[in-house]
């Protein structure tokens, strides 16, 4: 597991948090409230399956006021459908005694594990960049797709997805392997922050690295 907690009995708690980022006037980057909670939500997704474990319940802290709420909801359910998943019951709690003068939530998802993530002597690869802040919009094209994850998932082409965060690739291929990467794309700075997950790694299973290549198009490169 990346970041998740294990509860034993099968239950796996994931969370991702954010601030600065909506539309409040002091926000540091301005977007929608809708896209700061599917954002957050693809995180603790990715998070989720990186444990083998599938959601069966989103908790949402929000900070941002009453009028966020349904807008960060919206994004979480957003998230879901893409990955062709019914949401899960969605509750929470929002600070209403104090106005704050930037946007702020966190959302934890509480899954079930499904499957044990165990070697399979398949490839890595990187799918996705390395995106932060207003390039998270700016250069969507970019980012891993959860459809396509979860359809490789599914469909049997990978078996296991690590969600890169703001640590960085590097950091982040040397937390799973314990050695640095020895090459990455001429573009990709080992050192940038993947953001809301924008980049992940992959493990395909063995024998389908062509059909990972096909499925997943043009930002997909094999780790060395």
């Amino acid at each position: 597991m990346r970041n998740a907690l294990d509860l034993g009995g099968g239950l796996v708690i994931t969370t991702d948090n954010s601030g600065g980022i909506g539309k409040k006037a002091a926000d540091a980057v301005q977007v929608p409230d809708e896209l700061v909670g599917y954002f957050s939500a693809r995180v603790t997704l990715l998070e989720q399956w990186a444990a083998g474990a599938e959601p069966i319940a989103v908790l949402l802290h929000n900070f941002s006021g009453n009028t966020s709420w349904d807008e960060y909801t919206y994004g979480i359910r957003r998230a879901f459908k893409e990955s062709s998943l019914m949401p899960p019951p969605i509750s929470g709690s929002t600070e209403t005694n104090m106005d704050m003068l930037q946007s702020a939530m966190s959302m934890t998802m509480i899954g079930r594990r499904s499957h044990d993530i165990t070697e399979s002597g398949g490839k890595w690869f990187l799918y996705g960049r390395p995106l932060v802040g207003e390039a998270v919009i700016r250069e969507a094209e970019k980012c891993a797709e959860l459809g396509k994850v979860r359809t490789g998932l599914d469909e049997g082409i990978i078996d296991t997805v690590w969600p890169a965060g703001s640590g960085g690739i590097g950091a982040e291929w040397e937390r799973l392997t314990g050695q640095p990467p020895a090459w990455l794309p001429s573009e990709v700075d080992p050192a940038a922050s993947a953001g809301p997950a924008t980049a992940i790694f992959v493990r395909t299973i063995p024998g389908k690295e062509s059909d990972a290549q096909l499925h997943f198009g043009e930002f997909f490169h094999e780790m060395g």
